[in-house]
């Protein structure tokens, strides 16, 4: 019975960033771009 529940885990949904289509997770703040829902949250610097 233990095991029964390890076929019910799945892995998170990664999408693709409509502003610059890097994958990221579902929901969630692009880390490539720093966008979310077609407007910029946070502001991200190259790294040197």
């Amino acid at each position: 019975m233990r095991r029964a529940y390890n076929s019910v885990m799945v892995l998170p949904k990664i999408a693709s960033c409509p502003q610059c289509t890097a994958p990221y997770r579902s929901h969630r703040v692009c880390p490539s771009c720093g966008y979310y829902n077609g407007r910029q949250v946070i502001t991200v610097t190259a790294a040197a």
